[in-house]
């Protein structure tokens, strides 16, 4: 009985800082003058420290959902018309960005002896966070669109190479990792088709589109349709063990390519993913970082080599983004393609949990994402409020 009490109030006291957190962080960030995500991260961290956060089936999965939701939301931030409608000179200079940042990142990494896992982890890219600084500063930013056509490229990448490395830590190099590299390229080719099949169908049929999103909407079936399919992209990458992360990518992709007009549908998701979803997530990573590990020699200094070496890389790679951008907007496009938190974070996770990294390497990787975020973001704001004021 007295365990039952002890459970209950421990879930009451994370209710009510959760709660708190994602109420005031917001509140904190304009006082402190830095963006909303690093502050919630570090308050997370804080309040787990002091003890009113505990780690708990319910608030871990809904971490793994927000997670999911960003990622989402990064989908949604993808226009794959004006995508396709890119130059080429921006498509090949990105994927010129992407090399010359994977060799720079397997060169330092070799040259000051890091492991395999933390060389793996370097050049990895996720848009999920450029999607909540698009909220900060707008999507219409030149620096933002060019930065999510070096991002969707690289996440891509990322996404795969991260399954198939869960694969191989879980599997090793045997068939079974061949079966599933296969299962990921027969996804994303049906993906392809489908995309290809749908397109023509409301081609053809564009009312349609009226009938899964009505224009006078009593019920919410715009919302219905887009948490129905996310859900489905992540049921099906369930059944296909494949990495979660590029299901709700693909589900926000797919509501933004055929319903990009609904503005108010990708108002509504929004809301509900930086209001409540994406927070949790944030203060997740944060409570996920035990503070008394800052006190072990080489947590805090190799983390801070891996960021600054993971932030080098994008800084010299967007030398070749300087002739279509300019210097400042090829620098905010560094900074901004600086944060994989989400996939640094789950890289250490199997690592460690593969024994691939000791738990040294796993405190400098959670710190190094950590890390970029803060200095990245900071920066960000500097030059955006140059820019303003100039």
């Amino acid at each position: 009985m007295k365990w039952q009490v002890v459970v209950i109030h421990t879930n009451i006291t994370l209710i009510l800082t959760l709660s708190l957190l994602i109420w005031g962080s917001p509140f904190v960030a304009k006082i402190i003058r830095i963006p909303t995500p690093p502050v919630e991260i570090i308050l997370g961290s804080l309040f787990a420290y002091i003890g009113f956060i505990e780690h708990n089936e319910y608030f871990n999965l809904i971490a793994v959902v927000g997670f999911l939701y960003l990622m989402f939301l990064a989908g949604m931030e993808v226009d794959l018309k004006r995508l396709a409608k890119s130059p080429k000179i921006v498509i090949q200079k990105s994927i010129l960005f992407l090399v010359i940042m994977v060799s720079f990142s397997i060169i330092s990494g070799l040259l000051f002896h890091l492991s395999i896992i933390t060389i793996i982890s370097m050049p990895l890219i996720s848009i999920g966070l450029l999607a909540s600084l698009t909220k900060t500063y707008g999507k219409e930013q030149p620096w933002i669109r060019l930065a999510f056509v070096a991002g969707i490229l690289g996440e891509v990448i990322s996404i795969a190479v991260l399954t198939i490395f869960d694969a191989a830590s879980s599997t090793g190099i045997n068939l079974e990792l061949v079966i599933k590299i296969g299962y990921l390229v027969l996804f994303i080719i049906s993906v392809y088709i489908l995309y290809k099949v749908l397109r023509l169908t409301f081609w053809w049929f564009p009312e349609f589109k009226k009938i899964l999103v009505p224009k006078f909407d009593t019920s919410d079936q715009d919302i219905r349709l887009a948490m129905a399919l996310f859900f489905i992209l992540i049921a099906v990458m369930l059944s296909l063990e494949l990495e979660l992360a590029l299901g709700a990518f693909i589900a926000g992709v797919a509501i933004s390519a055929f319903f990009h007009h609904e503005k108010k549908l990708e108002e509504k998701m929004s809301s509900l993913g930086f209001g409540f979803l994406v927070p949790l997530f944030f203060i997740h990573v944060g409570a996920s970082f035990d503070l008394k590990s800052l006190a072990i020699e080489g947590v805090v200094s190799g983390a801070l080599l891996i960021t600054f070496l993971m932030l080098l890389s994008r800084i010299v790679a967007s030398v070749v983004l300087k002739s279509i951008s300019g210097l400042k907007d090829s620098l905010l496009i560094a900074l901004s393609l600086s944060m994989p938190l989400t996939l640094l974070v789950a890289v250490a996770t199997i690592g460690y949990e593969t024994k691939l990294i000791n738990l040294l390497s796993y405190y400098q990787l959670i710190l190094a994402s950590i890390f970029e975020i803060l200095i990245s973001m900071v920066i960000i704001k500097m030059l955006h409020s140059k820019r303003k004021n100039s």
